[in-house]
Formats: structure tokens, sequence, C-alpha cells
């Protein structure tokens, strides 16, 4: 029997239209944005780029229809286009939550995701009025995850009494899949006995441009700042409390009831550093170069060194593990020696993965990489909607 096609159609031939593709609707999920600089303005516009031509390939609608930042908010039913930046600045009005859900239940949009890319410590407190009033969540502020137990753990419930869904890939690793893969295994009874890895893209770059290199620690450092790879005030990856929550958020994803506290974490910045302005750090940098001048020569040949995460200890047992944050010396020829650029890498042991872990490696800084893993978040919330 012959068949006819078009775009509009699927017929038989001779018989009456079986399919009208015009009539089958599309999945909507309608996106609030919360944060639009670095990582969430390429987010928004990596949405707004791809939005045509997800729609054909995915049959997905994903919408734009509030932005947000501390001073003003963006409303539009529709969806918000290439010039967001102008039409926020032009028509953005005073920003509060409830106006972002009222206009919402308002307007009847269906599959609700508030997307977190601020850095806010007070904004994860509005999770949980989010949840209720709808929202399924997606976050790249690691604030949520890292904060007390207690709200760690009642977050959870909340989600799940009202079957709201909370994505946060981007937490650990940028865009890499490593928070998806130890779900997996820890969902499936494999029993993970050791993480370790260099969890920040970051202080990576740092170490892997100035072990084994010609250049001085300090102008290291200035690179790294240079090309965006650091916070502002590099002291805030130097710190090493940054690395010190992803390690958290790992042992939590393992059900270990370990706080923030728990985690021992070396500093990398000289004590008489720590608490001068930003500005007096930046002017007093190359009094780093001595001391990691040592550091370098002290390492046995063929050896570099690496700023490393480690989570380890009896994990069968959910009162905790130990947490290290420390600058190791490694092999030059070892998984964590041979990481270069700004990759970060993760070692995964496990009971079946003793000798030879699972290894994760890639990207691990820059605004586009996270964005893009935030991106992949919608993406996989987007499959589980109605």
């Amino acid at each position: 029997m012959s068949t006819q096609t078009s775009l509009d159609t699927v017929t038989y031939s001779g018989s009456k239209p079986l399919i009208d593709l015009k009539n089958i609707r599309k999945k909507k999920v309608n996106l609030a944005i919360f944060g639009h600089g670095n990582v969430g303005g390429k987010l928004i516009d990596q949405i707004v780029g791809t939005k045509e031509e997800i729609s054909k390939r995915r049959d997905l609608d994903i919408t734009i229809f509030a932005i947000a930042n501390s001073s003003s908010l963006l409303l539009q039913k529709e969806g918000v286009d290439s010039n967001w930046r102008q039409t926020k600045n032009r028509q953005g009005g005073s920003y509060t939550l409830e106006k972002i859900w009222t206009y919402a239940k308002n307007n009847n949009l269906e599959n609700l995701v508030a997307v977190d890319n601020t850095a806010s410590n007070d904004f994860v407190l509005n999770y949980t009025t989010l949840i209720a009033n709808g929202f399924n969540l997606i976050s790249s502020n690691k604030i949520g995850n890292t904060i007390g137990l207690d709200f760690y753990t009642s977050l959870r419930e909340q989600l799940a009494e009202n079957k709201k869904e909370y994505l946060y890939e981007t937490n650990v690793g940028a865009g890499l899949p490593l928070i998806d893969t130890i779900k997996l295994l820890h969902l499936s009874g494999e029993n993970i006995t050791r993480i370790k890895g260099v969890f920040s893209g970051s202080l990576s770059y740092l170490f892997n441009n100035f072990s084994g290199g010609d250049l001085p620690f300090s102008e290291v450092l200035l690179k790294a700042i240079e090309k965006g790879f650091t916070e502002p005030d590099p002291r805030e990856d130097l710190c090493g409390n940054d690395v010190g929550r992803k390690l958290l958020i790992l042992a939590r994803e393992l059900d270990l009831h370990n706080e923030f506290l728990d985690v021992k974490i070396q500093n990398l910045i000289p004590k008489h550093l720590q608490n001068v302005t930003k500005e007096d750090f930046l002017q007093n940098l190359h009094e780093l170069d001595t001391v990691y001048e040592q550091k370098e020569k002290a390492q046995l040949d063929n050896h570099v060194l690496r700023y490393v995460g480690e989570l380890h200890g009896d994990l069968s047992k959910n009162d905790g593990a130990i947490l290290e944050v420390n600058l190791v010396s490694v092999a030059q020829n070892s998984m964590l020696g041979q990481v270069s650029g700004s990759d970060s890498i993760f070692e995964i042991y496990t009971e079946n993965y003793r000798e030879n872990p699972i290894v994760i490696q890639g990207a691990g800084a820059g605004a586009t990489v996270t964005a893009r893993g935030v991106f992949g978040d919608i993406l996989r919330l987007s499959d589980k909607l109605n």
C-alpha cells in the first residue's frame, strides 16, 4: 500500500489522516532564571539560541518567562528573545519572589522550573517556598547542598512530598556527569570506598602550569585571573573552601552524615595575607613565589603538585567519611599527574573497581562550560515532566 506524507499529516492513500502533526502538543517547560551574570547570562543565550532546534528535535518548548536578580525582574509569558538584556533594562520592574509565582499562576504556566545561578547564601532559603508554589529546582549554586544537614534533609523531604525534582550536576565538576554517576552507583548497591581527584578547574590550571614549568607561582596565578578561571578575589579559590564544598556534596550523595566543618582543608594562602584587602593581596602576590618554589623543589623526581580532594573511610556507615583537601605531590605519570589545562579529574573506587577506578575527566572551569551543564540539567528534568 502506498503512503503519502506531508509536513502536517501522515495518511494512507485513500483514507483519512491518521496523525495530524499540527495537533501534536509540544511539551512546555517554563523557566524562571535567578542570576544573569557570567553563568546565568550565558545560559539564557544558549537556551534562546537553540530554542527552535530543540523544539524540532525533541518536541519541547522551553520558555524563559522570568529573569531576575536582586534589583530587577523581567516577566514575559511568551518568553524572552536574544535582546533580553536590553528588554530587561527598559521594562524590568522591582523584584519579589511572590510576583513570579503569582504571574505563573495567573497565566496558567505549567512545568515550572526555578534555576538558581546566584552564589547567594540567602537565596537558597527560598527553595522550600518555590517548591510549595509549584517549582522544580535546578542550581549551579552549591550553598543549598552544603549548609546544615538539617536543611539538606528537610529540602529533600519537601521535594518528595510535593513530587518535585532538584538537579545540580554542575555543583561538582562543571558539566561533567559526576553526580549522576555516583548516584547510579550508590543506588545500584555498588559500595563506593573512595573518591579522589582534582575538583577545581581554577586550581587545576594553576598547578598544571606551575609545577614542572618555568614561571613563578604569582605569574601563573595572574594568567589564571586574566583568563577568568578564578573568582574576582582569587583567595576564594586558594582558601580551598570551594573544593571542600564539592567534597561534602559527594559525601551527602552517599547518604553520609557530614557537615562542612568535618572537611579538613589546607589553605593555600599564607596566614599574613588571608585577611588583608583584595588590593593588598594582589599587590603582594610575589610573596607566594618563595613558598611554592620550596614546595616544588622538595618533591621527588618526576613528581608534580596537585590540589586534591579525597573522601574515604568506612563508607558503609552513615555516620560520616573522612574528607580532606590538600596540596600533594603525585607521580607525573599517574592519572592525577597527567591532567592538563583547567581539567578536573575524579577517580571513583568501589568494591568492584578497586585497582582500576572509574575515571571521569574533562573541562572543570569556565562560565560557558558550567552554563552548558545547567542546560543539560534542564533537558534531563524536561524528560521527567509531563
